[in-house]
């Protein structure tokens, strides 16, 4: 297998490495009780998911 010659100096290291960026999560909201969620999950506070009942969550009286 072939070696390097010479040792990559800091800036050209530094210089590939600037791309490597963290993004922020996508947020958006749930169509049914507009909390903020992922998509493509199951919403944590109605359980609906693509409008259909995935977790069944009982209605509180305060609600």
């Amino acid at each position: 297998m072939a070696q390097p010659k010479r040792r990559w100096s800091k800036a050209r290291t530094h210089s590939k490495r600037s791309t490597w960026k963290k993004e922020n999560p996508t947020i958006s909201s749930c169509p049914r009780c507009h909390e903020p969620i992922m998509p493509h999950r199951v919403c944590k506070n109605c359980g609906y998911y693509d409008g259909k009942e995935i977790i069944s969550k009982k209605e509180t009286e305060n609600a």
